[in-house]
């Protein structure tokens, strides 16, 4: 686990310097406190012939996390020759049975890295070689005999891959802090970026939030040659194809795949354990886990103040069934202070309020191991979440009530907007307010942050007149579409895997975790399990009002009734309150001052409502306020 930084270049004006490299690494210190590397190949004319170009210029950096071979595992690392160079940030889970296969190729090993193993197998199948790799990853290759750099982000997008070009010469970095260390890289906001983050919280890829600047899309590889950038994918699933399978065969198939995923995610050098925070997936990770291993793994979990917010004592009652060594943390949020320091490690805004919990767990668990497993994405891939069944459900109602109107009944409009986490009234609202609409904009309606409506009354003019033609609602709709004639619940669930789970889930683990130099592990999912889950039909995910069916149907007596039959919980912090108490005067200050940044992109008045309707009670406006500050705060810290 580590951060990679680099870039490769056709013009001497345009290399990085050792120095610059350096700065690059430096930024990624918090990924890699362990070691360092570094490698730069000037350009050369290699061919030997009179008037023939030279050849590419390269830099690879590389800051280390040390979890496998501590002592030879250093990176960049090449193969017999030195003509493959690679730097790497992630693990790959299955590398000792990849090795077996390349030693018996007469591959020859310096190392009992999984690094090692990536580099012999590019060299056997060039880019095929990413696609037999189960694991997470940003990859960076330098093919010295075919003059090409070659980079790679895993299937789920766990590990981030930042890459921009400009004047022939391509620069990557697994955060952006580290591409902005680089002289002559523009800063320039994308007002099309800010848009897509009104909507979803974050910035999907391939965006970031400077022109320019991408992300390189999850089961993707791109390859930097003749001066040409060519993305292409290397996972390819079909999102619309659905097995026929007995429940009991499902139990069995799903205990298989489950049990592997967690089985190669133990193997590590250094200290493992695993979040557990009470709910049903990382329970079951952790009671898995156990019946691997000899020794009790140790357990994390996290408590706040806020009854309404605390599951520790499910946490507990796990461990205590379970058998673990566990550790339950108390902490009070410090609202001001930690929303700082979630804007200056996130590096472009991110609104997803579950990182001030995730921050906390990962600062404290980091004191007592290196490598954590956690539940992430059990809920998408087993239906957990509650906006499956009520979208379900509103699909079943549109079919045999007359109910369009309810999204404009009197009644509905009157029903309270609660700021209890979990107020049902609350929940009715939603749901009835968005029963008239298509699927898409159903399910839009649910996870959106600001609609277009509210976009646009909250824009100046002059901004809107800066929007590009594209809707943000068409990253949803292009992932939905992909499942095809399939029910909603698959639509929903399969639309998350693709855009939630690598944009919201991954980027808000990863970046917790590693400012904390914590690797964290999801066995649920390991690619072969998505595959798998992704194609069951959704009535073995959920059953009547209950989702996770098939879960409980396979591992019933692994965990506490208890803990199958109580309400999900979620994983957040009361930020509702926090407006209305300590950040309440940081809230006016900063999305009312004078000085206030967004400002030039928003009406005041229009942020002065939100504000108002919030303070008052009249309406709970905590994650559109959230959304606003942090990106507020964001532009402040990048002028």
């Amino acid at each position: 686990m580590c951060g990679i930084a680099g870039g490769v270049w056709l013009q001497d004006s345009q290399r990085l310097s050792n120095e610059v490299l350096r700065s690059m690494t430096d930024a990624l210190s918090h990924r890699g406190p362990d070691d360092q590397g570094h490698l730069i190949v000037p350009q050369s004319n290699r061919r030997a012939i009179t008037g023939a170009p030279l050849s590419p210029g390269v830099a690879l950096g590389f800051r280390r996390l040390a979890i496998i071979d501590l002592e030879s595992g250093r990176q960049p690392l090449g193969n017999e020759d030195g003509s493959v160079q690679i730097v790497f940030n992630g693990e790959i889970y299955n590398y000792r049975e990849l090795r077996h296969r390349l030693e018996g190729a007469n591959h020859a090993f310096r190392t009992q890295s999984d690094t090692e193993t990536i580099v012999h197998l590019y060299e056997d199948l060039g880019l095929d070689c990413f696609s037999h790799l189960n694991g997470m990853f940003s990859i960076a290759i330098w093919d010295q005999k075919r003059e090409r750099l070659v980079l790679a982000r895993d299937r789920l997008g766990k590990k981030p891959l930042y890459y921009t070009v400009q004047k022939d010469r391509l620069l990557f970095a697994s955060e952006l802090k580290a591409l902005l260390q680089v002289p002559g890289v523009e800063q320039q906001v994308d007002p099309g970026a800010v848009d897509l983050y009104l909507t979803y919280q974050y910035i999907p890829h391939p965006h970031s939030i400077y022109k320019g600047i991408h992300k390189l899309e999850p089961g993707h590889c791109a390859v930097f040659e003749n001066g040409k950038l060519t993305v292409q994918p290397f996972w390819s699933i079909d999102w619309s194809s659905e097995i026929s399978i007995s429940r009991g065969d499902a139990c069995e198939k799903l205990r298989e795949l489950l049990a592997d995923a967690i089985r190669i995610r133990l193997r590590s050098d250094v200290p493992l354990g695993a979040f557990l925070s009470g709910g049903i997936d990382s329970s079951l990770v952790v009671a898995i886990a156990q019946r691997q291993l000899d020794t009790p793994i140790r357990t994390f979990s996290i408590g706040f103040s806020e009854a309404d917010f605390d599951e520790t004592h499910y946490a507990k009652m796990v461990a205590d069934h379970v058998g673990t060594k566990h550790e339950r943390f108390e902490v009070t949020p410090d609202a001001m202070g930690i929303i700082d320091k979630l804007v200056d490690q996130y590096d472009e805004p991110f609104s997803d309020s579950s990182a001030v919990p995730t921050w906390y767990l990962s600062e404290l668990t980091r004191k007592h191991v290196t490598v954590a497993l956690s539940g992430d994405g059990g809920d998408e891939l087993f239906g957990g979440y509650e906006r499956y069944r009520a979208l379900q459900l509103s699909g079943q109602l549109q079919k045999w009530l007359p109910i369009s109107w309810l999204n404009q009944s009197w009644i509905i409009k009157r029903l309270p907007d609660s700021s209890a986490r979990r107020s049902f009234l609350r929940r009715v609202r939603r749901f009835c307010e968005a029963l008239g609409q298509p699927p898409i904009e159903r399910y839009m309606n649910w996870i959106q942050i600001f609609g277009e409506a509210n976009r646009l009354d909250l824009y100046r003019e002059s901004y809107i007149e800066q929007l590009p033609d594209q809707n943000p609602v068409s990253f949803l709709a292009n992932a939905w579409h992909r499942a095809g004639k399939r029910d909603l619940v698959s639509c929903a669930s399969t639309s998350d895997l693709q855009t939630y789970v690598p944009c919201d889930l991954m980027t808000k683990v990863d970046i917790a975790s590693m400012a904390h130099s914590l690797e964290a592990r999801q066995p649920f999912l390991d690619y072969r399990l998505v595959e798998w889950a992704a194609s069951l039909p959704s009535h073995l995910k959920i059953r009547g009002s209950r989702g996770k069916q098939l879960l409980m149907d396979a591992y019933c007596d692994y965990l506490p009734k208890a803990i199958w039959h109580r309400s999900k919980m979620g994983f957040g912090v009361p930020i509702a309150k926090w407006f209305r108490t300590s950040l309440r005067d940081r809230t006016y200050d900063a999305l009312l001052g004078k000085d206030a940044r967004c400002h030039e992109m928003f009406r005041r008045e229009a942020i002065q409502s939100l504000v108002d309707e919030h303070m008052s009670g009249r309406a709970n406006q905590a994650y559109r306020l959230w959304n606003l500050l942090f990106l507020e705060l964001w532009l402040r810290k990048h002028p």
